[in-house]
């Protein structure tokens, strides 16, 4: 009679093991195997990070190994499993691997292809093919559509983490980690909350200080050390997290009405502001999105404002990008000053402020919530519903897809819902600037 050597992983994250019963079945192109209990004596099968292996002999010939089906049935109460992977000796010393990478819930089973990327043509047998399209109607009723505000982009139907499916829940270590992230966050919000009550007491820039957590790497070092020169606020906007935004200026906007004489001290190839402008010398970053934007209200303790500035920067002659003039919204005019270097140093800093202010809710609202984790949920949740874990497609995307719905649905739950955390935080409600 023919027998398989079967190895079974265990997943190393927390709670992976389980006690429950496993059973396994072999599909063949010429036959099905009897379920086998995956059992030894004195043993505890199935241990967190546990390669286990088994002899499994059937009773007939089955072919080429086409499936691998995997049962979990309660011992005692209900055990979680999370299986990485089947691996398979056949009689002839071939080893098929069948990943998995999932939970089995309850009393759940998966039925596991092998490992190879294969496209919809690539199936010629009927169990394949219907092996294919269960699994994708299967995705299709967890992993539904839905839209949680207005203007934002479409996101999975749960309304906690708790309702995700368990695949792509965050597990036990990811989850306390979001949880000590979260408690920090609110521990510096109560901080700066209760440092309200003395900003009268703060004589100059240095009692910012006594605000910051400990500084622990040379870059923020650096960073505290240098923040207020102009070469600073260049290297970060090349090299912070936000640089989408500069664009290299080929014309003078209207709406910026600068002259050589206004930025002569700056410019240091004797050349026009308009000739810097043709050499490509002159870059532009404009906050227009922010204007109109309503700022935000959520403490009635503390005023707060929102700019949307306009920079301009110069590529000087060691290749270093500087600021030359700010206006600090969209309309020019006798309330509206433009801002340069030559200005007193505090007026020319807090111009640099604003404009980094503007930087940050931008970053925050459009880089990283919503072209990144709001968008980035959309393409998942349409892997999971169109695409097979066999697909070639789906083998490429999904580890970048991880926790994306995840980290979404606990920010939606906790951070950018009303009155969370991001509004708290943030100069502008959460959801505004988004719609716009």
């Amino acid at each position: 009679m023919p027998s398989y050597t079967v190895t079974v992983a265990t997943g190393s994250q927390w709670f992976a093991g389980t006690d429950d019963y496993i059973y396994l079945s072999l599909v063949g192109s010429t036959g099905c195997s009897e379920r086998h209990l995956l059992d030894k004596a004195f043993y505890n099968d199935f241990e967190r990070g546990a390669v286990d292996s088994y002899d499994v002999t059937v009773d007939e010939e089955l072919g080429d190994i086409q499936l691998v089906k995997i049962e979990k049935r309660k011992y005692w109460l209900h055990d979680d499993w999370y299986l990485k992977y089947v691996t398979l000796k056949t009689p002839s010393g071939d080893y098929i691997e069948f990943p998995c990478y999932r939970w089995l819930t309850g009393e759940g089973e998966v039925v596991l292809r092998d490992g190879r990327a294969k496209l919809a043509r690539d199936d010629q047998i009927h169990i394949l093919k219907q092996h294919r399209r269960l699994e994708l109607e299967t995705r299709q009723k967890q992993y539904r559509w839905m839209e949680w505000n207005p203007g934002f982009p479409l996101s999975i139907d749960a309304k906690c983490h708790r309702d995700l499916p368990r695949d792509i829940q965050f597990d036990s270590e990811k989850g306390v980690d979001f949880v000590l992230n979260y408690s920090k966050a609110m521990e510096n919000l109560f901080i700066n909350r209760f440092m309200h009550m003395f900003q009268s007491s703060w004589s100059d820039f240095a009692d910012f200080e006594k605000i910051f957590v400990k500084i622990s790497n040379t870059i923020s070092e650096r960073v505290m050390n240098h923040w207020q020169e102009d070469l600073m606020f260049g290297y970060q906007f090349l090299n912070g997290c936000n640089p989408v935004l500069i664009r290299r200026c080929t014309e003078l906007p209207a709406k910026l009405p600068v002259t050589t004489e206004m930025v002569e001290c700056s410019l240091e190839r004797q050349l026009t502001l308009e000739q810097e402008v043709e050499q490509g010398n002159i870059f532009i970053v404009d906050f227009e999105l922010l204007d109109g934007i309503d700022a935000n209200k959520t403490d009635p303790c503390t005023l707060q404002f929102l700019a949307a500035p306009i920079c301009l920067l110069y590529k000087n002659l060691v290749n270093k990008m500087v600021p030359i003039a700010i206006q600090l919204n969209q309309v020019p005019g006798d309330e509206n000053p433009i801002f340069f270097p030559s200005d007193s140093k505090y007026d020319w800093l807090l111009a640099k402020i604003w404009v980094r202010s503007s930087d940050f809710h931008i970053h925050q609202t459009i880089t990283h919530l919503l072209r990144t984790h709001l968008v980035s949920e959309v393409f998942g949740i349409a892997m999971y519903r169109q695409l097979p874990a066999v697909h070639p497609v789906f083998k490429l995307l999904v580890a970048h897809v991880r926790f994306t719905i995840a980290i979404n649905t606990k920010a939606r739950e906790q951070l950018i819902c009303e009155y969370g955390l991001f509004d708290k935080v943030h100069g502008r409600r959460g959801g505004h600037l988004l719609r716009e």
